[in-house]
């Protein structure tokens, strides 16, 4: 094993389904993962929403390498790159040399130069950052139960979410229905139908990456559902007590932050050029500009398509670079010419409104509503790793289309009902107990 082509791949799904590409080649992996599960992440909001357990959307990464003698899998975090060296820097102090490297290291929220906003709107990145809006959701709830005082219910069960991307709109219309059709009939001083759930978008339209009768659908389809849309207005500020929308305030206690990601610091660590997103700026072969060894892949790279516009940071898209690369590394080690440039095969966008409803779109080919929701399910099932976890995906999507039961409603961190949200500290400060007890 000592003599063979030294690979070290850096988290993230495209880096796994490189991995899982190579299996049978003449190379020596080393998979550096500061968490020890993969996560499918398009699923994430239904673990936030209560639909999913964490166990049906993450697993456990030796797990899916234990037949694998040549994967040694390295649970820790890389903090720097020597290219010179051709060394990766962990956080524990160790250093990884490599003869290749590959870089998926992701994404986190962005909040657009108002970080401060981050303890009271979390975004959805992480089982952690999942874990933690379920408990606030459902403590939204019980706290309004136990309130006295009407304006502090009302805030209670004022749940805003900031960007309508597919993530925003797969999380309002979920939260929507929690409240109008899985909780009423549980509480006895409250109607949880009276619960606000407000979709606020800065752009015109909610889904700008779908055609306008798509986005026009979505939007009504969660009117219907009860989730009030305000397209056009920024948020301006975002505080334990509530959101200001433009110059007017609204009193909530339950915010999801869905508007924007900020990519890894690969780029820096490379020392190579990056676009606004923090993105690296690669080649046309995914390699970092002038580093023939180093690939960066999904959404920590900046890849341009033919037609000039950048390849979406989608499960899909990492998958295929994922692919790309395994076959690039194939046939540098067997001294054949390389593949040609990555192209990205657009697979079609889709993004569900609540448990009955979703749009379609590929090229041309458009659609809605219940077939469309069915199709969206069969797409991501097939995506999910092992037969488990599709037959426990399927189950309890069944189980909620016919009794509009979620199952996946504990809360099991440590804090009272009557405390609220403790502040999350700054990067690099200790864990806050909201984190701690995630998951």
């Amino acid at each position: 094993m000592q003599g063979l082509h030294h690979l070290v791949v850096v988290g993230g799904f495209g880096g796994l389904q490189l991995v899982n590409a190579l299996k049978g080649a003449p190379v020596r992996i080393t998979l550096i993962d500061r968490r020890n599960h993969h996560l499918f992440q398009p699923l994430l909001y239904q673990v936030a929403t209560t639909v999913l357990a964490t166990s049906e959307v993450a697993w456990p990464i030796r797990h899916l390498y234990r037949n694998r003698s040549e994967v040694t899998t390295l649970l820790d975090q890389v903090v720097g790159v020597d290219p010179a060296a051709k060394t990766v820097k962990l956080a524990s102090g160790g250093m990884v040399a490599y003869d290749t490297l590959v870089l998926a290291t992701g994404a986190t929220h962005a909040y657009f130069g108002h970080d401060e906003w981050e303890p009271v709107a979390p975004g959805l990145k992480t089982l952690e950052d999942a874990t933690t809006i379920r408990r606030r959701l459902l403590l939204a709830f019980e706290r309004a139960e136990l309130s006295t005082d009407p304006a502090e219910r009302t805030a209670l069960l004022t749940f805003v979410v900031i960007g309508a991307g597919p993530t925003g709109v797969e999380l309002a219309g979920i939260i929507a229905e929690l409240a109008q059709r899985t909780l009423p009939g549980e509480f006895r001083h409250i109607d949880t139908r009276q619960a606000k759930v407000l979709l606020v978008e800065a752009g015109p339209r909610i889904l700008a990456g779908f055609s306008e009768p798509l986005s026009d659908y979505a939007r009504r389809s969660l009117e219907k559902l009860g989730v009030e849309v305000r397209t056009g207005v920024p948020v301006t500020a975002c505080t334990a007590d509530g959101v200001t929308i433009g110059e007017g305030f609204v009193p909530a206690r339950t915010i999801v932050w869905a508007a924007g990601v900020q990519a890894s610091p690969a780029a820096r660590w490379l020392g190579i050029a990056a676009d606004r997103a923090g993105r690296a700026i690669v080649s046309p072969d995914l390699s970092a500009p002038g580093l023939p060894d180093v690939f960066v892949i999904g959404d920590t790279a900046a890849v341009m398509q033919e037609n000039g516009k950048p390849v979406p940071g989608i499960a899909p898209a990492a998958k295929q670079q994922g692919s790309y690369l395994a076959r690039l590394i194939r046939a540098r080690l067997a001294g054949r010419p390389s593949p040609g440039p990555f192209r990205y095969r657009h697979q079609g966008s889709l993004a569900t409104i609540g448990r009955r409803a979703a749009i379609i779109e590929l090229g041309r080919f458009k659609l809605k509503g219940a077939l469309a929701w069915w199709l969206w399910g069969i797409a991501h099932i097939y995506f999910l790793i092992g037969t488990r976890s599709r037959f426990a995906v399927a189950w309890s999507w069944l189980w909620i289309f016919l009794s509009g039961q979620h199952s996946a409603r504990l809360i099991t961190q440590k804090e009272t009902i009557a405390q609220r949200d403790p502040p999350v500290p700054a990067a690099g400060g200790a864990p806050s107990r909201d984190r701690e007890a995630a998951g």
